[in-house]
């Protein structure tokens, strides 16, 4: 079919505006698929590489056979047919891409017992995300075809192609961090650019006074998915949320139950941050974490300084702030959204001086001293590797005040000793000497003390908290009581080599072996019949 039958494909500016929205497209996919997959499986270095890697392998698949196929067939018609295609299964995303995630999810977490997230997050994006990206791949060749007439200026309108490509791919890059998904969500956004899709199709074919059927099924496919592709939550399954959005940096919710509200920004995987209802003490990690204080000999009536960095929901600012009143407690938090949250649901002190920043960067910047600065950044495979070597350690202990004290909250348990805990540990260890640890017995933490030449254990006996702290007292005891020395055993992380990543994924698969041993023995034996009966 050649262009005087298809009037439009003769304005090569129609086809230089197909290449740069689907290159838009193609970035705005990829950055919306990091957001639908992090709250399943992280938004870590690991599933970015998976996503990354995934989208190129659809791109030149293709590339290759889109070039092949305009070559047997130039039709154009086919090349706008497979633009509706890719608009509807982008639409479709929000509907069903969360079911999707999670049904193969939970039939590879019964059959896969190491390196399960690189397999399940893999899948997924092969099954959701694949086959869209590879239609679009199909565009760029097959716009080469229809706009080269004369090979004299081949090289300028292939240049021309390859340049309104990359400029939409710019654009696709930043309106969706910036615009979109802060402003109205990741399932928005899949139909704001799935929409631009549709509409390049629908007017070509308008102008074609051509492909009534295909343009009226899509349109109405489309309706479809607008209408239902943001009726539920990611968490489809919880429906007693009482907060559910995304922010810069993070799909969040919050949970709020009779004795507790619980943020989560990994709703598979656990929560990210836990709120006792009760006063006072509540043996959770950061009560223990308040032996770091005392280790430094902060009091209730004297002037002090508290650095926390990876603030949260300021859970431990908040009990620093009961126990040790006289304290200057400040908070850094890379994500505002957080913050907010903190004072809205989780009775963060409004005394707290929260910053915005992230907590390397804080480090870097400010000349203040501290007695106690705590780390609270540690959590799987969603660990910040700045956060986690021998330079920025160096950097907090030159942040501490002549006997201070450094503790570090490693949110995570697992049967393995020689994971991404111990490699942490290790770390503290190198640079600051000896060092001792807790093992929470309420929520699995550990709890990592360091600092300036401190015997922790002399520490906790010679400095006492406030005196009307009686149940602070208590705790110190039986914390001192469960104070293990730390023997480190080599593996330190620095900013050239920190594979928390890694490390992390080894804890995840042992930690979901463990949880899962007895469920994986009745599917082995049983089948899914079994499975169900038992569950």
């Amino acid at each position: 079919m050649d262009k005087a039958t298809r009037p439009i494909l003769a304005k090569r500016w129609y086809l230089y505006l197909t290449e740069f929205f689907s290159g838009m497209a193609v970035m705005a996919v990829e950055l919306a698929a990091s957001r639908l997959l992090a709250p399943y499986f992280s938004s870590s270095q690991i599933v970015w590489t998976i996503i990354i890697g995934t989208i190129m392998i659809a791109l030149a698949l293709g590339n290759l056979r889109g070039g092949r196929a305009v070559d047997r067939n130039p039709d154009p018609d086919i090349l706008y047919r497979k633009l509706l295609v890719a608009a509807v299964w982008i639409a479709a995303i929000p509907v069903v891409g969360k079911y999707l995630i999670v049904g193969i999810s939970g039939l590879l977490v019964l059959t896969v017992n190491t390196n399960f997230l690189i397999i399940a997050a893999f899948v997924s994006c092969i099954v959701v995300f694949a086959y869209p990206l590879y239609l679009l791949g199909t565009v760029t060749p097959s716009l080469v075809k229809y706009a080269v007439t004369s090979l004299d200026e081949d090289g300028s309108i292939v240049g021309t192609l390859g340049a309104a490509n990359t400029v939409g791919a710019i654009i696709g890059t930043f309106l969706p961090t910036f615009v979109t998904i802060p402003t109205v969500g990741t399932a928005i956004t899949f139909l704001i650019f799935s929409g631009i899709l549709l509409a390049l199709g629908l007017i070509y074919f308008l102008d074609a006074k051509a492909g009534r059927r295909a343009c009226t099924i899509s349109l109405v496919l489309f309706v479809a998915c607008s209408i239902f592709g943001n009726s539920d939550s990611f968490a489809f399954w919880n429906t007693a949320l009482a907060y559910e959005g995304e922010s810069v940096y993070n799909y969040l919710q919050v949970q709020e139950r009779p004795d507790e509200t619980i943020l989560s920004t990994n709703v598979l995987f656990g929560v990210q941050s836990v709120k006792m209802r009760q006063d006072g003490l509540t043996d959770m990690y950061y009560d223990y974490a308040l032996a770091a204080p005392v280790m430094a000999g902060v009091s209730g009536s004297h002037d002090s300084d508290i650095l926390v960095l990876g603030n949260g929901t300021g859970t431990y600012a908040t009990q620093c702030a009961r126990y040790f009143p006289a304290a200057t407690v400040t908070g850094v938090e890379i994500d505002e959204t957080i913050t907010d949250l903190a004072y809205r649901y989780f009775d963060c002190p409004e005394s707290e001086q929260v910053v915005t920043y992230d907590g390397r960067a804080f480090i870097q910047q400010t000349d203040a001293r501290y007695d106690v600065i705590m780390a609270d950044a540690y959590r799987d495979i969603t660990i910040p590797f700045q956060m986690s070597t021998r330079e920025f350690f160096s950097q907090v202990r030159a942040h501490l005040k002549p006997g201070g004290v450094v503790v570090v909250n490693l949110n995570m348990t697992s049967p393995a000793e020689n994971g991404i805990n111990a490699a942490l540990c290790d770390t503290i260890a190198e640079v600051f000497g000896p060092t001792y640890t807790v093992d929470v017995p309420e929520g699995g933490n550990r709890e990592v003390f360091a600092g300036c030449d401190i015997d922790a254990r002399s520490a906790l006996s010679s400095h006492a908290p406030s005196t009307d702290a009686l149940d602070l007292h208590a705790l110190m005891n039986r914390g001192s009581i469960g104070l293990a020395s730390y023997e480190p055993g080599g593996e330190v992380m620095t900013d050239d080599r920190a594979p928390v990543e890694v490390l992390g994924m080894r804890m995840l698969d042992a930690s979901i072996n463990e949880e899962l041993r007895y469920y994986k023995t009745v599917f082995r034996r049983e089948g899914f019949e079994g499975l169900l009966r038992t569950v």
